[in-house]
């Protein structure tokens, strides 16, 4: 019977950072999630929802080289500049195919950070628990001497590395994901859970987009110095019963108002997170 890659396991938010006992805590990465597979050359490169991904990102299919035959692999892809994580740029890489996807991987190098091994050697692992899972991938990594595009990402039980994972935001990661150690990956159930760093700032809302009426999400702004209007980020996805509280326009103000920060990244279309 032929092997297909399984939907993803998914998370849960918590209001607190606490690692508990028989837990482990990996890093949160601003990036696209993505499911991979390799059999005998076939390469599926595809996002939490199902969409195709490999005519976009070029560079992660030629880098299957590296990796063994009949694995499969749960991780998120990113793009590094100028020592952070660039969403931006990978959410210009979707609609980019051939030549286009070619130049943009030459411009900005995607990786495939992976987190979950589930298939190796052609055995499914997803039964296997996280602590099992993990060791394994590590040896995959170690005995192959993967290099980029692959990165594999850390884990801990030490709440101090958690602490210390909490404080960098800076450079683009989104906060820290808790998985059990004993438990098997399990498609489409919320059995991790996820804590995101949650920053606030004052901002003016700039533009829209979609209807003004009913906008999707705010383009948000800040004086600079010299007193110019600059671009910081955009809110997630407004969930439809904000979208309709105020329908009349109004001008920006020097003085903005605080909102929740969603950081300098645009995320509208992306293909989603765990």
């Amino acid at each position: 019977m032929t092997w297909t890659l399984p939907e993803p396991m998914l998370s849960s938010p918590v209001p607190e950072p606490r690692l508990r006992p028989s837990w482990a805590a990996e890093l949160k990465w601003d990036g696209f999630r993505a499911l991979l597979s390799v059999e005998a050359g076939r390469v599926v490169l595809r996002s939490r929802r199902g969409t195709q991904m490999g005519p976009s990102f070029p560079e992660i299919v030629a880098g299957i080289d590296q990796l063994p035959d009949a694995i499969a692999l749960d991780g998120e892809l990113v793009v590094w500049e100028q020592g952070r994580l660039a969403f931006e740029r990978l959410q210009n890489r979707l609609q980019r195919r051939g030549a286009g996807a070619a130049r943009a991987a030459a411009e900005a190098l995607a990786h495939f950070v992976a987190f979950d091994l589930l298939r190796l050697s052609g055995t499914d692992t997803t039964v296997w628990p996280y602590r099992r899972r993990r060791a394994a991938l590590e040896s995959v990594f170690t005995a192959r001497r993967l290099s980029a595009p692959w990165a594999f990402c850390p884990s801990t039980t030490d709440p101090d590395m958690v602490r210390e994972w909490l404080t960098w935001s800076a450079v683009g990661m989104e906060g820290v994901v808790f998985k059990q150690l004993d438990s098997p990956y399990l498609p489409s159930a919320r059995g991790w859970l996820k804590y995101k760093v949650r920053e606030t700032t004052e901002a003016i809302v700039g533009a829209v987009t979609g209807p003004l009426a009913s906008p999707r999400s705010l383009l948000l702004g800040r004086y600079d110095n010299a007193g110019r209007l600059q671009y910081i980020g955009r809110t997630t996805t407004l969930h439809p019963g904000h979208r309709h509280r105020d329908r009349r326009p109004s001008r920006a103000r020097r003085t903005g108002t605080p909102l929740e920060r969603a950081g300098p990244s645009p995320r509208a279309g992306a293909p989603g997170k765990p």
